[in-house]
C-alpha cells in the first residue's frame, strides 16, 4: 500500500496528572526530516521520539512533531527553606531590633514576605517513566498519521494505475503506427523505383527493393522499446502493490519509460508517432508530479 507524505493527525490523552497532545503534520521532502517541539518538562525525551517515529515505518517527508504536556496536578514540586539563610536573616531582625529598641513583631508570616527564604525543589523526572506517559498520545497520533498517509496514497494510486492505463493504449497505438508505417514504406518506395525505372528503362532489381525496404524497417522498428515498455508496466504495477515505501521506485522507473520513449519517438519519422509520443510524455509527466506526493 503506497502512502501520501502529505498528512496531518492529533491525539490527546490525559492522566490523573497530565493532559498531553501530540500532532504530527507532514509535507514532501526527499528524505525523512523530523523536527520534534515538547514541553520543556519532557525535553530530554527528544531525541527518542525522533528515532522512535522512524522506527514506526515513517520514512521520508519534512515531519513536525509536537507533545504538549499540560500539568493537571503537581505532585512533582517541593517547597523548601534556606535555613542558612534564613537563620542569618532573622538574627539580622533580633539585632535590628535590639539595637534599636524596636517592637518586638518578628513573626513567621513577616519572615516568610521575604521570598528569597525559599527554594523550590522539582523532583528529576524519571526518563523510562514519563516516556510511558506520553507513549500512548504519541502511538494513536502515529497510527491516525499513518492511517490519513495510506488513504490520501489509495487516491494517488487511483490516479497513477488511469494514467498509466492511458500510457499503455497509447502505447499500443504507437506499436500499430510504426507497423502500418513500415508496410507503407515498401509500396511507396517500390511506386518511386518503378517509375524511376519507367522513365529511365532501366530494369527493376527486386532484391535491391526488398534490400532497402529490410534496411528502413530495421532503422525503424521499435519491437525492443515495445517489449520493454511492457516490462516496465508489469513492474511499475507490482511496485504500487508493495507494502515499504516506493516513491523513489516509482520515479527511477519513470526514467526507464520516458528513455524508451525518447528512444521510439526518435526512430519513428512518422506524424502520427510523434503526435502519440507527445501525449504519453504528457501522461509521464503527470504521473511524475503525483509521486513526489508518495512516501
Amino acid at each position: 500500500m503506497i502512502r501520501s507524505m502529505t498528512a496531518f493527525a492529533r491525539q490527546v490523552q490525559c492522566t490523573p496528572a497530565k493532559n498531553i497532545t501530540v500532532e504530527l503534520k507532514s509535507v514532501n521532502n526527499r528524505y525523512l526530516d523530523c523536527s520534534v517541539k515538547i514541553s520543556r518538562i519532557f525535553s530530554f525525551l527528544e531525541d527518542r521520539v525522533r528515532k522512535y517515529v522512524s522506527e514506526c515505518g515513517i520514512s521520508r517527508g519534512k515531519l513536525d512533531v509536537y507533545i504538549g504536556v499540560e500539568v493537571t496536578e503537581d505532585g512533582e514540586t517541593a517547597i523548601d527553606i534556606d535555613a542558612g539563610y534564613a537563620e542569618s536573616y532573622i538574627n539580622a531582625l533580633k539585632k535590628l531590633r535590639d539595637k534599636f529598641s524596636l517592637v518586638d513583631d518578628i513573626s513567621t508570616m513577616r519572615v516568610a514576605q521575604n521570598r528569597e527564604l525559599f527554594t523550590v525543589v522539582k523532583k528529576e523526572e524519571d526518563a523510562e517513566f514519563a516516556w510511558l506517559e506520553i507513549k500512548p498520545a504519541l502511538d494513536a497520533a502515529i497510527a491516525d498519521f499513518i492511517r490519513a498517509r495510506e488513504e490520501e496514497g489509495e487516491k494517488l494510486k487511483a490516479d497513477i494505475l488511469q494514467k498509466l492505463a492511458k500510457i499503455e493504449k497509447l502505447k499500443e497505438k504507437i506499436a500499430a503506427y510504426s507497423q502500418t508505417d513500415i508496410e507503407n514504406y515498401r509500396e511507396r518506395f517500390e511506386a518511386k523505383i518503378r517509375q524511376a525505372i519507367a522513365d529511365s528503362g532501366v530494369e527493376l532489381n527486386e532484391s535491391l527493393i526488398l534490400t532497402e525496404c529490410a534496411i528502413y524497417a530495421d532503422r525503424v522498428a521499435i519491437d525492443e522499446e515495445m517489449v520493454r515498455l511492457d516490462c516496465h508496466f508489469d513492474s511499475f504495477k507490482k511496485i504500487l502493490e508493495e507494502n515499504t515505501p516506493v516513491g523513489r521506485k516509482i520515479d527511477f522507473l519513470l526514467q526507464e519509460i520516458n528513455r524508451e520513449i525518447n528512444t521510439t519517438g526518435s526512430k519513428c519519422n512518422n506524424a502520427d508517432i510523434a503526435s502519440v509520443v507527445v501525449e504519453v510524455k504528457s501522461e509521464l509527466e503527470k504521473i511524475r508530479e503525483q509521486i513526489q506526493n508518495i512516501e
